[in-house]
């Protein structure tokens, strides 16, 4: 990037309009053809509830590297190529997935994730978790709004629910009854989880006696729930949501546990969670994250395979859908400047219970609560709003039955969609899997081996770039997203200006960004259909 471009974006920056006081100035991006449009919103948020996990836990940008105002007098885009690295890799996170033998006979190779903050702290989160008591594999990327409250709470639960959604009776019973001996519960999910993937470990006793209620729900049905795993997904993704809004209404008497429930249900999350199960891939969706299949055809060129659509005022299924649920004399107000009532851009959610509830309910719930104002927390209701609730956290399930040319899945909140197409991305995974093959020369020892000729062989791979190369695929990504020129390439200066923005002005030009890439395993995947 020239000086020019450079000292544009500082310019620019310092020209913003900055919102003063307890609220937050962020924008949305909108992608249109050559142009980025940017709506700025008014958001009175609070990253936290009181007491809980302070925001230095959470992964955020290095203070060295990154601004936190354009008022100040030494205002600098350089960074070294070893500190943008630093910034760019510190939420990594990898894991191949392995048996007790250490052998792979799972249809998931590996994944590899990665996040970058803009909001501070990050208002993103993701879940990463294998099936302990049925089968299979869970990644899940969630997108927050109005804080990070809500996309918290969903990421620690939300897998919980699709999991004993799917157990069989038996094993529910046998949950349910290690409870009530007061035994310890075998565990249900194994976290594959970054070490600062913050959870409310305040309140994890009250999320698993909710989770309980509902596998006693279960229990209570007159037969085998015997749910399909769409069936299952739906359900757990509805029945959080309405938790979410029944822990709010319900009698606390710890006001920790208030402050969050309150924070959680005040503030949104939009939710893409994956289920893998051997050649069974579902994705279920609610809002504007994404899936996306990258294919490896016959004649070995590359195919996207989209597996979700957003759900925003751009999409005609989503506006028909809430055309029918609500009377023909809100056709117009329903989505005001490309906005679900003016105000928000996904048309699915959790929490966002302004968009859910009664006036009545809303007003209700924030009188009898202590010091809303102190969590940020406003009653606002939107013009227009007359026949509630406008919003559900219902996702849309798709199903597909993998093929060994179906090499690869990505997940990511919108902030990667914004500014790398479904076709980009896929070609950047692509090309990063082709250039790994071609960097990696096997070791071959001549014998006896020695240090020195160990040595030279690891020179040789480092000559070879292998060592400048991002290993994991999520960061390539993201450097990609921010830090390309109009040709494609990554431009350092570029990157290192988009690093650095101030706090404040940040969200003006990228979001949060969260990404999880899910390689599969060909080869169990051929197997199984030799065997089948």
């Amino acid at each position: 990037m020239s000086r020019t471009v450079s000292s544009w974006i500082l310019s620019s920056a310092r020209s913003s309009i900055i919102l003063q006081g307890k609220g937050r100035c962020y924008s949305i991006c909108v992608p249109n053809r050559n142009k980025i449009k940017w709506k700025l919103v008014f958001s009175k948020t609070c990253p936290y509830p009181t007491g809980s996990c302070s925001s230095d836990r959470t992964f955020s940008f290095p203070k060295a590297f990154r601004h936190t105002s354009t008022e100040e007098e030494h205002f600098s885009f350089q960074l070294s190529p070893a500190q943008i690295n630093d910034v760019l890799r510190a939420g990594e996170l990898s894991h191949r997935a392995l048996d007790l033998n250490g052998k792979n006979t799972n249809s998931v190779l590996r994944f590899e994730s990665n996040q970058l903050a803009s909001n501070s702290p990050i208002e993103d989160r993701r879940s990463a978790a294998t099936c302990l008591q049925t089968a299979g594999m869970m990644f899940g990327v969630f997108d927050g709004h109005a804080g990070a409250a809500c996309a918290q709470a969903v990421s620690e639960r939300l897998l919980h629910y699709i999991a004993v959604s799917l157990m069989p009776r038996q094993s529910l019973e046998e949950i349910e009854l290690a409870v009530e001996a007061m035994k310890p519960v075998q565990p249900i999910l194994q976290w594959h989880r970054h070490p600062s993937d913050v959870e409310y470990q305040e309140i994890t006793s009250q999320y698993f006696e909710n989770l309980r209620v509902y596998w006693q729900h279960l229990l209570d049905l007159d037969a085998e729930p015997g749910f399909s795993l769409e069936e299952a997904m739906i359900c757990a993704f509805k029945r959080l949501d309405s938790d979410i809004s029944l822990e709010v209404q319900a009698p606390q008497e710890n006001e920790l546990m208030r402050n969050i429930a309150l924070q959680v249900a005040f503030s949104g999350a939009t939710a893409c969670v994956a289920h893998i199960d051997g050649v069974h891939l579902h994705v279920a969706n609610t809002g504007d994250c994404r899936a996306v299949l990258g294919v490896r055809e016959e004649d070995g060129t590359w195919s996207t395979l989209p597996l979700t659509r957003d759900h925003n005022a751009y999409d005609e299924f989503e506006i028909r859908r809430l055309k029918r649920e609500h009377p023909r004399s809100e056709e117009k107000t329903l989505f005001v400047n490309d906005r679900l009532l003016g105000i928000l851009m996904p048309s699915r959610a959790f929490g966002d219970v302004q968009l859910k509830w009664s006036k009545e309910l809303q007003h209700s719930i924030l009188e009898n609560s202590c010091d809303v104002e102190a969590l940020n927390i406003y009653q606002y209701v939107p013009p227009n709003y007359h026949t509630p609730p406008y919003l559900t956290a219902e996702p849309e399930v798709t199903y597909r039955k993998l093929r060994s040319k179906d090499k690869f899945l990505v997940i990511a909140s919108d902030g990667l969609w914004d500014l790398l197409s479904n076709e980009r991305v896929v070609q950047l995974v692509a090309g990063h899997l082709t250039e790994l093959n071609m960097q990696k020369p096997p070791l071959t020892f001549k014998k006896p081996v020695s240090l020195g000729y160990m040595h030279n062989l690891l020179l040789q791979r480092k000559s070879k770039g292998l060592a400048s190369l991002d290993q994991n695929i999520a960061t390539h990504l993201i450097r990609h997203a921010i830090g390309s020129n109009e040709y494609g390439e990554v431009d350092p200066e570029k990157l290192a200006a988009m690093l650095t923005l101030p706090e404040d002005v940040a969200r003006m030009y990228r979001d949060d960004i969260t990404v999880t890439v899910v390689y599969f395993n060909s080869e169990t995947i051929e197997d199984y259909y030799r065997n089948h």
